[in-house]
């Protein structure tokens, strides 16, 4: 038992440096900080941060494969299914997106579902209906009434209604 509990303090560890040379641009290395926590001992957070560099590369289908690996690990959290429904927006996939940001949105642990319920407002404001997207926008900012990207893009839908 002991041995778990090393390997999965030292696998937090890597996750933090990996997370922090993220932060600082450097993918390459956050990669392969990312990669060598996960063979310690696997965590939804290092498979869906390890997805999350490989998006900026736009290697979106290892970034989905390692959304998956995180679901599989713990259904509850809620960020690789944002992750997996961004990934598809950027790809183009707007309606494919939705079950995911769905998912997202209703987590049982996710700090931020205000993210999901902002990109689920994306999506409805591309695909439509609209109303949707007024809907999903005000569930955001309710969640964080400081979340100053959802207010201007409320505003910003709100006269293009008009």
């Amino acid at each position: 038992m002991d041995d778990l509990v090393s390997a999965r303090y030292r696998a937090e560890d890597l996750w933090r440096k990996a997370y922090a040379y993220q932060m600082n641009g450097d993918l390459a290395e956050a990669i392969e900080m990312y990669r060598a926590s996960i063979d310690l001992y696997p965590t939804a957070e290092a498979h869906t941060f390890l997805g999350w560099s490989l998006s900026f590369l736009k290697r979106y289908a290892e970034a989905i494969e390692e959304c998956a690996k995180a679901i599989a690990l713990d259904p509850d959290f809620g960020n690789p299914y944002n992750d997996i429904g961004v990934y598809l927006m950027e790809q183009g996939h707007w309606r494919e997106a939705r079950p995911w940001l769905e998912q997202a949105a209703d987590a049982p642990r996710y700090e931020s579902p205000h993210f999901a319920w902002m990109n689920l407002a994306r999506m409805y404001e591309k695909i439509g209906p609209w109303h949707e997207a007024l809907r999903c926008y005000r569930r955001a900012i309710e969640l964080d009434p400081d979340y100053q990207l959802a207010g201007q893009a409320l505003k910003l839908l709100i006269a293009r209604m008009n």
